[in-house]
């Protein structure tokens, strides 16, 4: 018979697209405040992928990760994507968003994103929000899964998650990076 146990800590990991860089820097100051120092902020760079978001946010979107400092418990995810929601709602303009915020957590075995979309492969949390398995930790490095996003599957991504692994291990536990 297993003996439930607490999970470990995971690392908040956000990826936000953007069009305007006035309001990406107000959805970084809205974020640290919420939940911590960053430790973390890639570079911007284009979002190719999907025209999904165009008749919303506009065209030519930018795509950014960020991490904090401060770990979270993973049941803290579905809070975690209610807030940004927020944020999200607040920075909208004329009823539509001028950011779109993807809150995820990664632990060593896997990184899950926050959605409140239902479907197969999604497991519902509470409050609206679901649990997306996006990758899983195989091999020495994350992996993409069918239905993984191909962003999630960038392997400047995936490296910077590898690493971000290497930090987590090291914050939570002492261990350091090999």
């Amino acid at each position: 018979m297993s003996q439930p146990r607490e999970p470990s800590s995971t690392k908040l990991v956000i990826r936000f697209l953007f069009h305007d860089p006035e309001v990406q820097e107000l959805a970084l100051r809205r974020l640290a405040e919420l939940f911590g120092p960053l430790d973390f902020v890639s570079a911007p760079g284009p979002f190719p992928y999907t025209s999904y978001y165009d008749a919303e946010m506009g065209v030519g979107l930018l795509r950014q990760t960020a991490s904090f400092v401060d770990l979270v418990a993973p049941d803290f995810l579905p809070e975690i994507k209610l807030q940004t929601n927020e944020i999200e709602k607040r920075l909208s303009c004329d009823g539509k968003r001028q950011v779109n915020i993807d809150p995820g957590i990664l632990s060593e075995e896997r990184f899950v994103l926050a959605t409140g979309k239902n479907f197969t492969h999604r497991i519902y949390l509470r409050a609206g929000i679901y649990a997306d398995l996006t990758l899983i930790y195989q091999k020495g490095g994350y992996r993409a899964l069918p239905w993984t996003y191909p962003d999630y599957q960038e392997p400047e991504f995936l490296h910077f998650l590898g690493v971000m692994r290497k930090k987590l291990r090291f914050q939570r536990d002492g261990r350091l990076p090999l």
